[in-house]
Protein backbone atom coordinates (compact mmCIF):
# COMPACT_ATOMS: atom_id res chain seq x y z
CA UNK A 1 0.00 0.00 0.00
CA UNK A 2 3.19 2.26 -0.46
CA UNK A 3 2.88 3.18 3.10
CA UNK A 4 5.26 3.54 6.34
CA UNK A 5 3.04 2.69 9.49
CA UNK A 6 4.06 3.34 12.63
CA UNK A 7 1.85 3.14 16.09
CA UNK A 8 0.79 6.33 17.57
CA UNK A 9 -1.80 5.63 20.60
CA UNK A 10 -4.28 3.60 22.30
CA UNK A 11 -7.05 3.57 24.93
CA UNK A 12 -7.06 -0.28 25.73
CA UNK A 13 -10.02 -1.70 25.13
CA UNK A 14 -13.02 0.64 26.01
CA UNK A 15 -16.22 0.35 27.83
CA UNK A 16 -19.48 -1.12 25.91
CA UNK A 17 -21.11 2.31 26.64
CA UNK A 18 -24.29 3.76 28.50
CA UNK A 19 -27.37 2.26 28.33
CA UNK A 20 -30.92 3.66 29.67
CA UNK A 21 -32.55 -0.10 29.88
CA UNK A 22 -30.42 -3.24 31.24
CA UNK A 23 -29.65 -5.38 28.71
CA UNK A 24 -30.62 -8.47 30.34
CA UNK A 25 -30.90 -10.56 26.64
CA UNK A 26 -30.17 -11.10 23.33
CA UNK A 27 -34.10 -9.54 22.65
CA UNK A 28 -33.29 -6.46 24.44
CA UNK A 29 -30.75 -5.60 21.24
CA UNK A 30 -34.06 -5.68 19.00
CA UNK A 31 -34.64 -1.98 17.83
CA UNK A 32 -31.96 -0.82 20.18
CA UNK A 33 -31.23 3.07 18.81
CA UNK A 34 -27.33 2.87 19.42
CA UNK A 35 -25.15 5.31 18.75
CA UNK A 36 -22.32 3.33 17.19
CA UNK A 37 -20.20 3.38 14.17
CA UNK A 38 -17.84 1.77 11.54
CA UNK A 39 -17.71 -2.06 11.71
CA UNK A 40 -20.15 -2.27 15.27
CA UNK A 41 -22.60 0.01 13.66
CA UNK A 42 -22.73 -3.27 10.83
CA UNK A 43 -22.85 -5.99 13.79
CA UNK A 44 -24.98 -4.08 15.57
CA UNK A 45 -27.76 -4.54 12.73
CA UNK A 46 -27.09 -8.09 12.43
CA UNK A 47 -27.81 -8.30 15.75
CA UNK A 48 -31.47 -6.58 15.51
CA UNK A 49 -30.38 -3.25 16.72
CA UNK A 50 -30.46 0.33 15.10
CA UNK A 51 -26.99 2.21 14.89
CA UNK A 52 -27.23 5.86 15.14
CA UNK A 53 -24.80 8.04 13.53
CA UNK A 54 -24.36 11.20 16.03
CA UNK A 55 -22.26 14.01 16.54
CA UNK A 56 -20.16 13.87 19.54
CA UNK A 57 -21.60 17.28 20.14
CA UNK A 58 -25.68 16.04 20.04
CA UNK A 59 -25.03 13.14 21.69
CA UNK A 60 -26.02 13.65 24.92
CA UNK A 61 -29.10 15.40 24.59
CA UNK A 62 -30.34 12.41 21.93
CA UNK A 63 -29.48 10.15 24.88
CA UNK A 64 -31.46 12.76 27.56
CA UNK A 65 -33.96 13.26 25.33
CA UNK A 66 -34.92 9.02 24.58
CA UNK A 67 -34.13 9.58 20.52
CA UNK A 68 -31.47 7.42 21.62
CA UNK A 69 -31.40 4.05 24.07
CA UNK A 70 -27.83 3.52 23.98
CA UNK A 71 -24.43 5.30 23.56
CA UNK A 72 -20.42 4.53 23.28
CA UNK A 73 -17.74 7.00 23.66
CA UNK A 74 -14.66 5.66 24.57
CA UNK A 75 -14.14 4.73 28.66
CA UNK A 76 -14.78 6.27 32.67
CA UNK A 77 -12.52 9.69 31.69
CA UNK A 78 -13.71 10.64 28.47
CA UNK A 79 -17.19 9.43 29.46
CA UNK A 80 -17.11 11.27 32.94
CA UNK A 81 -16.21 14.36 31.12
CA UNK A 82 -19.62 14.01 28.87
CA UNK A 83 -21.90 13.63 31.46
CA UNK A 84 -23.89 10.29 30.43
CA UNK A 85 -23.43 8.82 33.63
CA UNK A 86 -26.49 12.06 34.56
CA UNK A 87 -29.12 10.54 31.88
CA UNK A 88 -28.46 6.66 31.69
CA UNK A 89 -26.95 4.82 34.84
CA UNK A 90 -26.58 1.58 32.72
CA UNK A 91 -22.95 1.05 32.00
CA UNK A 92 -21.83 -1.87 29.93
CA UNK A 93 -18.62 -4.12 29.47
CA UNK A 94 -16.57 -4.53 27.38
CA UNK A 95 -16.64 -2.58 24.22
CA UNK A 96 -15.93 -5.49 22.37
CA UNK A 97 -15.84 -3.65 18.92
CA UNK A 98 -12.42 -2.10 20.54
CA UNK A 99 -10.95 -4.15 22.33
CA UNK A 100 -7.88 -1.74 21.66
CA UNK A 101 -8.64 1.01 19.87
CA UNK A 102 -5.07 1.42 17.79
CA UNK A 103 -3.84 4.78 16.39
CA UNK A 104 -1.48 4.92 13.54
CA UNK A 105 -0.10 7.33 11.24
CA UNK A 106 0.57 6.74 7.74
CA UNK A 107 3.24 7.65 5.90
CA UNK A 108 4.10 8.13 2.42
CA UNK A 109 6.61 5.64 1.57
CA UNK A 110 8.15 7.69 -1.22
CA UNK A 111 8.12 10.84 1.23
CA UNK A 112 9.36 8.86 4.07
CA UNK A 113 12.58 7.50 2.53
CA UNK A 114 12.95 10.89 1.31
CA UNK A 115 13.65 11.81 4.84
CA UNK A 116 17.35 12.04 6.23
CA UNK A 117 18.06 9.38 8.67
CA UNK A 118 17.98 12.19 11.47
CA UNK A 119 14.86 13.22 10.57
CA UNK A 120 13.39 9.57 10.43
CA UNK A 121 14.47 8.96 13.64
CA UNK A 122 12.33 12.17 14.91
CA UNK A 123 9.66 10.62 13.52
CA UNK A 124 9.83 7.29 14.80
CA UNK A 125 10.65 8.74 18.39
CA UNK A 126 7.40 11.30 17.98
CA UNK A 127 5.33 8.19 17.16
CA UNK A 128 6.59 5.69 19.38
CA UNK A 129 6.83 8.40 22.66
CA UNK A 130 2.62 9.53 21.45
CA UNK A 131 1.81 5.78 21.69
CA UNK A 132 3.41 5.02 24.67
CA UNK A 133 1.96 8.41 26.22
CA UNK A 134 -1.53 7.79 25.18
CA UNK A 135 -1.70 4.45 26.66
CA UNK A 136 -0.48 4.86 30.16
CA UNK A 137 -2.89 8.09 30.48
CA UNK A 138 -6.02 6.08 29.73
CA UNK A 139 -4.53 3.37 32.40
CA UNK A 140 -3.86 5.95 35.34
CA UNK A 141 -7.30 7.84 35.20
CA UNK A 142 -9.26 5.55 33.69
CA UNK A 143 -10.14 4.03 37.62
CA UNK A 144 -10.43 6.92 39.58
CA UNK A 145 -13.10 8.28 36.92
CA UNK A 146 -15.03 4.73 37.02
CA UNK A 147 -14.93 5.28 40.81
CA UNK A 148 -16.34 8.52 40.31
CA UNK A 149 -18.82 6.81 38.58
CA UNK A 150 -20.07 4.14 40.52
CA UNK A 151 -19.97 6.66 43.75
CA UNK A 152 -22.30 8.21 41.88
CA UNK A 153 -24.97 5.86 41.80
CA UNK A 154 -23.61 3.97 38.08
CA UNK A 155 -24.36 0.32 37.69
CA UNK A 156 -21.40 -1.26 35.78
CA UNK A 157 -22.44 -4.17 34.08
CA UNK A 158 -21.01 -6.82 31.92
CA UNK A 159 -22.61 -7.80 28.53
CA UNK A 160 -24.78 -11.22 29.31
CA UNK A 161 -22.85 -14.02 27.72
CA UNK A 162 -25.27 -14.91 24.57
CA UNK A 163 -24.78 -11.03 23.80
CA UNK A 164 -21.03 -11.25 23.42
CA UNK A 165 -21.76 -14.99 21.88
CA UNK A 166 -23.87 -13.16 19.05
CA UNK A 167 -21.70 -10.40 18.44
CA UNK A 168 -18.56 -12.53 18.17
CA UNK A 169 -20.61 -14.85 15.96
CA UNK A 170 -22.11 -12.51 13.80
CA UNK A 171 -18.56 -10.54 13.25
CA UNK A 172 -16.40 -13.77 12.60
CA UNK A 173 -19.75 -13.78 9.54
CA UNK A 174 -19.29 -10.29 8.57
CA UNK A 175 -15.43 -10.58 8.40
CA UNK A 176 -15.85 -13.87 6.35
CA UNK A 177 -18.70 -12.04 3.87
CA UNK A 178 -15.98 -10.03 3.50
CA UNK A 179 -13.01 -11.65 3.04
CA UNK A 180 -15.41 -13.29 -0.14
CA UNK A 181 -15.62 -10.22 -1.35
CA UNK A 182 -12.40 -7.84 -1.23
CA UNK A 183 -9.50 -9.35 -2.14
CA UNK A 184 -7.64 -6.25 0.07
CA UNK A 185 -9.36 -6.97 2.74
CA UNK A 186 -8.90 -10.64 2.45
CA UNK A 187 -4.65 -10.01 2.39
CA UNK A 188 -5.24 -7.72 5.48
CA UNK A 189 -7.10 -9.71 7.52
CA UNK A 190 -5.42 -13.32 7.17
CA UNK A 191 -2.29 -11.88 8.53
CA UNK A 192 -3.87 -10.13 11.17
CA UNK A 193 -6.08 -13.02 12.31
CA UNK A 194 -3.09 -15.28 12.48
CA UNK A 195 -1.09 -12.98 14.24
CA UNK A 196 -3.85 -12.33 16.60
CA UNK A 197 -4.00 -16.22 17.04
CA UNK A 198 -0.65 -16.19 18.01
CA UNK A 199 -0.69 -14.05 20.59
CA UNK A 200 -4.19 -14.77 22.36
CA UNK A 201 -2.02 -18.53 22.44
CA UNK A 202 0.81 -16.57 24.11
CA UNK A 203 -1.19 -14.30 26.48
CA UNK A 204 -2.87 -17.52 27.64
CA UNK A 205 -0.29 -18.55 29.28
CA UNK A 206 1.21 -15.07 30.42
CA UNK A 207 -0.88 -12.26 30.50
CA UNK A 208 -4.03 -13.72 30.61
CA UNK A 209 -3.06 -16.03 33.43
CA UNK A 210 -1.48 -13.62 35.75
CA UNK A 211 -4.13 -10.62 35.23
CA UNK A 212 -6.91 -13.41 36.51
CA UNK A 213 -5.01 -14.42 39.45
CA UNK A 214 -4.24 -10.85 40.45
CA UNK A 215 -7.52 -9.82 39.83
CA UNK A 216 -8.88 -12.05 42.33
CA UNK A 217 -6.25 -11.96 45.10
CA UNK A 218 -6.93 -9.58 47.97
CA UNK A 219 -3.94 -7.13 47.65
Amino acid sequence: YNIVNFPGGNTGAQMGGWYRNEIKSLDDMKGLKFRVGGFAGKVITRMGGVPQNIPGGEIYQALERGTIDAVEWVGPYDDEKLGFQKVAKNYYYPGWWEGGAQLDFYINKAAYNGLSAENKAIVECAASHAHTTMQAMYDNRNPAALKRLVAGGVKVLPFPRPVMDEAFKQSMSLYTELSDTNPAWKKIYADYSNFRKDQNLWFRFTEAQFDRYMQAATL
